[in-house]
């Protein structure tokens, strides 16, 4: 008798295939930020800060090796730290404990990718339109140079993903609402830009409440976010440093006696500098435009779909709150205020949200072989087009892969970091830039009097007692990429002039390196 076969039910085949794709997306996000992470980008002067900072959580108890002055919630390196102590070799696990940490961060990433594609499937109901948000996600340049570093943002979105995917379950269970409060709150005390989504995604909590316990949802859904903030202000409090000695909030005035939460809260408030809106317009035509137009266009106008889609459905919630997540940090981001370049890391994934829900949307449109040819065409041109995704043009005007995952520059720092312990004499005075410090503290032979120049020019306890603010106490200067421009811009009312009067001065220059745009030296100064 011949044997009877049975194809699997439809809903079975769906979920098979929508499985195969979020294990394509979870591989090819680690792919593309794993391959090179250890030899591109440079390490940057915030990785060494982050890094500094976990690495005094596990070997001095504290929370900076300085004096910790609440510039960020200490969540992040807290995790950091976290990571490298159950490593072998702890922060020499990768080789140096920056790649140590740029390991975390591709987990962070990829995490942060299952994520997004759970909650664009969730909101718009097709594995297409997760699959190719996750693809922008993973392979845009823009995202890929700054998700490899370590910075906090790229752990705030995990928890801010996190924050939105348990909303998006449409659970009615009042534990669901706490733990997506919970993971909003640590999202807010990893990175203090996390603020700027919390109208959107309290919208999204209380739109998904359901049924007779909404009510509670909603509540406990607040009462989770305030927990970890809660934690820190008390945190604050317990070491006297909430509020500034005799409440004098004058930025003018340098704060007396101890440091203060509230202080620094209102003096990060209050920075200025180059205008906001001027600053945003250089970092989008000079930076983030140069690495990746597709997304930032491509996104841009999404959200602008998405919001009509929505308003033709008002069913379609999670629409509305992918809209509302782009544009409640896109106005922050062009309001006028500080913007560093990597501040645009939370508006990633977002945009690659929108991007998803508009694809999923019209492939729903189409019989689903056709959906198959369309994403296979788009992804394909995207990875075979030169200029786009993966492959780019160099300076001969010849196709080659992207930098991303062929050229090799922090060697050139690691080479610098081994000629330092070859020659300059441990209890030398030196100054640095912040992403050498851990590799000179923590592996011997150690270099205690090593400083950066930032705590050099601004720490007491560094600037007025070893360096007592004068040149001739300086042995070493250690010069990172572009870390004269940094010491230039921080050289307000003089806090500086006597490192580069040093420099410029007092100084012969005992080893160099030049690639390119990569300047690295080490200058030996003469008494």
């Amino acid at each position: 008798m011949a044997e009877v076969t049975t194809k699997a039910p439809l809903s079975e085949r769906l979920r098979t295939r929508s499985n195969i794709l979020l294990i394509v997306s979870l591989i090819s996000g680690a792919a593309t930020h794993g391959y090179h992470v250890f030899k591109y980008p440079l390490y940057i002067t915030d990785e060494g800060i982050y890094v500094q900072q976990a690495w005094a959580v596990l070997r001095e108890g504290s929370l900076s090796p300085y004096t910790y002055f609440y510039d960020h919630a200490p969540f992040g390196w807290l995790v950091m730290a976290a990571w490298a102590n159950i490593l072998p070799g702890q922060f020499e696990a990768f080789g140096n404990p920056i790649n140590t940490v740029r390991a975390l961060m591709v987990v962070a990433h990829v995490i942060s990718t299952g994520l997004l594609f759970a909650i664009v499937r969730r909101f718009c109901g097709s594995s297409a339109g997760a699959f190719l948000a996750c693809f922008i996600f993973n392979f845009s340049p823009l995202a890929v140079y700054y998700q490899r570093q370590v910075l906090l943002d790229n752990l705030m979105v995990v928890w801010l993903l996190l924050a939105v995917y348990l909303v998006a379950r449409n659970s009615d269970r009042v534990v669901t609402a706490i733990g997506s409060g919970l993971a909003f709150g640590l999202a807010l005390v990893t990175k203090e830009n996390a603020v700027f989504f919390v109208p959107a995604v309290a919208y999204m909590a209380h739109r998904y409440s359901t049924g007779p316990s909404r009510r509670f949802q909603t509540s406990f859904w607040w009462f989770g976010l305030t927990i970890p903030v809660a934690f820190y202000v008390l945190f604050a409090q317990l070491r006297n440093e909430l509020l500034p000695s005799g409440l004098n909030f004058d930025l003018n005035a340098p704060q007396r006696n101890h440091v203060s939460l509230l202080y620094t809260i209102w003096w990060q408030s209050n920075r200025t500098g180059v205008s906001g809106r001027e600053l945003f317009i250089r970092l989008l035509e000079n930076s983030w435009m140069s690495r990746d137009p597709l997304i930032l266009i491509g996104g841009v106008i999404a959200v602008g779909i998405v919001l009509m889609l929505w308003w033709n459905d008002r069913s379609r919630t999670g629409y509305l709150i992918a809209a509302l997540m782009a544009l409640g940090y896109g106005i922050y981001m062009a309001r006028g205020s500080v913007l560093l370049d990597f501040y645009i890391v939370p508006l990633l994934p977002v945009l690659a949200m929108n991007v998803g829900l508009v694809y999923g949307t019209m492939a729903k449109l189409v019989p689903r072989t056709l959906q198959v040819a369309v994403t296979t065409a788009i992804v394909g041109a995207a990875l075979v087009v030169p200029g786009a995704y993966f492959l780019a043009y160099n300076t001969q005007n010849e196709v080659q892969v992207h930098d991303l995952y062929h050229l090799q520059v922090t060697p050139l720092q690691v080479q610098q970091i081994d000629w330092v312990r070859e020659n300059i004499p441990a209890n030398s005075r030196i100054i640095i830039d912040d992403d050498i410090w851990t590799s000179l503290h923590d592996q011997k032979p150690y270099f205690p009097r090593a400083h950066s120049h930032f705590k050099a020019a601004s720490d007491p306890a560094v600037r007025d007692k070893l360096f007592r603010k004068n040149w001739q106490n300086i042995d070493y200067v250690v010069m990172s990429n572009k870390m004269r421009q940094a010491m230039e811009r921080n050289n307000t009312a003089g806090a500086e002039e006597w490192m580069l009067q040093a420099i410029d001065q007092h100084s012969e220059r005992v080893w160099d390196l030049n690639r390119g745009n990569i300047h690295l030296s080490v200058y030996r100064i003469v008494n």
